[in-house]
């Protein structure tokens, strides 16, 4: 059986998103939560129940990840009210390498394509040294 692997976006660069560690913390749940290979999640009041915080705390904790395409939405078609959520491919788990091989295949065409948005992250880069001249201080 092959094993199970998560995307480098998730591993890698978890710690370098632009977002608090609320949110950091709620998109590691996310991803254990979601689905192989689709990136499906469970509903808004599962979250809730499962994460033990209120569904308007499960929203303000989606908004910054919505903000930067990890977390896409589905409207539904039963209820104008209902989404379904989803993972964006980049950010998904898979079941084997080669269906993370195929995701992100098929990710790179939605995204040039259109249908799928891309996701929303600052370049990585190392931070700039600190400019003038500092001197340490003691505490003692």
């Amino acid at each position: 059986m092959p094993k199970p692997v998560m995307s480098p976006l998730v591993t890698e660069r978890i710690c370098a998103l632009p977002v608090g560690p609320a949110a950091v913390k709620f998109l590691c749940y996310l991803v254990y939560r979601s689905e192989y290979n689709t990136g499906v999640l469970p509903a808004q009041k599962v979250m809730s129940a499962e994460y033990g915080v209120s569904p308007a705390a499960v929203s303000l904790l989606l908004e910054p990840l919505f903000k930067l395409n990890i977390v896409l939405r589905n409207p539904s078609q039963r209820s104008r009210r209902a989404n379904s959520y989803f993972l964006h491919p980049l950010a998904a788990r898979y079941e084997s390498t080669e269906a993370l091989d195929n995701g992100f295949a098929q990710a790179l065409e939605g995204m040039q394509s259109g249908p799928l948005p891309r996701i929303n992250l600052p370049e990585y880069q190392a931070v700039p040294p600190a400019e003038g001249t500092h001197t340490l201080r003691s505490v003692a």
